[in-house]
């Protein structure tokens, strides 16, 4: 029997979407996720000040985006009002970053299958815990699929040269200084210059801060800690590390969340 004009196999047509979706978020510059002594840092390239890659979603829950801007927007947003409802209405404490990730999960499995064209968008989903070992970090990407990480994630851009360069790096309970360094020389090509302070978004989830644990870390404090970190580690020249910023986001659309809608307080 013969098939019908223009037919495609679900097969194929999912490898199609599957390409597609990586195609654009390859595009994108990397954002890098990592533990440190006490919580997650989040770190992105990103020359917008009105865009976001990196917000908070709840008390303990931070979240992190590569892609495209709108599709990723709307799954935050979607976050904080799932956030606020279930918070409301039963406990904040039944407010998870595992819960989270189940209901980001689904959303994006359901687009996967069901439209044309599928989101393209990776998501990281933090919560920071009482101690280290209590950490959550989980990765979704754009069929839905979750994986629960622990150290560091990267995602977006060149990924898989960024993330070896921060396994070199990155060890258990690192300062916060020695973590952003280390981030920072992961998300550079060897050789080459890092990127300057204003095109930089980083922000961390702190265990020892009372209440809401997410705070951007933005002016005279990252300053410090971007000198701090430069100057306690191995020059680049002997560490094998340093350089310029991956390639990535050319002519992509603006990836980031929130502009005014950001409730994280400032550094």
């Amino acid at each position: 029997m013969s098939m019908p004009f223009g037919y495609v196999s679900p097969e194929q047509e999912m490898r199609d979407k599957a390409d597609f979706a990586r195609k654009g978020i390859a595009r994108g510059r990397s954002v890098v996720v990592l533990q440190y002594e006490n919580g997650i840092l989040f770190v992105a390239p990103n020359a917008s000040r009105a865009l976001h890659k990196i917000s908070e979603i709840y008390d303990r829950i931070g979240f992190a985006a590569v892609g495209k801007y709108n599709e990723f927007e709307a799954l935050r947003l979607g976050g904080i009002r799932y956030a606020d409802i279930n918070g409301y209405t039963y406990d904040r404490s039944d407010v998870t970053a595992r819960g989270l990730a189940n209901l980001y999960a689904q959303s994006l499995g359901m687009v996967f299958t069901e439209s044309r064209k599928p989101y393209e968008v990776e998501i990281v989903v933090a919560e920071v815990g009482d101690a280290p070992e209590d950490d959550q970090i989980y990765r979704l990407t754009f069929d839905g699929s979750v994986a629960d990480e622990h150290g560091f994630v990267v995602m977006g851009g060149v990924a898989e040269a960024v993330a070896g360069r921060l396994k070199d790096r990155f060890r258990e309970g690192m300062s916060l200084p020695d973590a952003l360094d280390a981030a920072l020389a992961a998300l550079t090509e060897p050789g080459g210059e890092r990127p300057p302070m204003l095109q930089l978004e980083v922000a961390v989830l702190d265990r020892t801060r009372e209440h809401r644990k997410f705070q951007r870390l933005t002016g005279p404090r990252l300053e410090r800690l971007l000198a701090t970190g430069s100057s306690s580690v191995t020059p680049p020249s002997e560490a094998g590390a340093g350089g310029p910023l991956e390639a990535g986001d050319g002519d992509s659309p603006a990836t980031a969340p929130e502009g005014d809608i950001d409730t994280g307080s400032g550094g």
